[in-house]
C-alpha cells in the first residue's frame, strides 16, 4: 500500500507488477485434493433423489391407482434421468440393473453457478 492509502495496481500493458507488490510463487507440483481433505464432511447427511420422470394428476385419479397400473411420465425410454442432492440438480444419469436391484450411474455432472 502506498503512503496515500491506495493499493498499487499492476501495469497491464507491460505485463509487470509494481515494484512494491510481491509476486507470489507458483506452487510446486500439481495441486491435487484427496478424499482425506473432505473428512470433516463425511458424516453430513444428504438426501439423494433420482427422478425418472413426472406426472400430474388429480387426487381422485391418484386414489384409483393400484398394483399393475401404468403411469405415463414426461420422459421417454432411454432418456437421461435427473439426480438431485438436497433438492439441487447435480447430475444426469441412466438407470442400471445391478444384481436384480435398480441403480443409477452418473453420465453428466451439472455445474451450477454459485450465487
Amino acid at each position: 500500500m502506498s503512503e496515500d492509502g491506495k493499493v498499487p495496481l499492476p501495469n497491464l500493458e507491460s505485463g509487470g507488477a509494481p515494484a512494491e507488490m510481491p509476486v507470489m510463487a507458483e506452487p510446486e507440483g500439481p495441486t491435487t485434493r484427496i478424499a482425506a481433505d473432505l473428512e470433516a464432511v463425511f458424516d453430513v447427511p444428504v438426501q439423494v433423489s433420482a427422478v425418472l420422470g413426472r406426472a400430474h394428476m388429480e387426487i381422485g385419479d391418484l386414489l384409483k391407482l393400484g398394483p399393475g397400473t401404468v403411469l405415463e411420465l414426461d420422459r421417454k425410454v432411454g432418456e437421461a434421468i435427473d439426480i438431485y442432492v438436497n433438492n439441487r440438480l447435480v447430475a444426469r444419469g441412466e438407470v442400471v440393473l445391478v444384481e436384480e436391484k435398480l441403480g443409477v450411474t452418473m453420465t453428466e455432472i451439472i455445474k451450477a453457478e454459485r450465487t
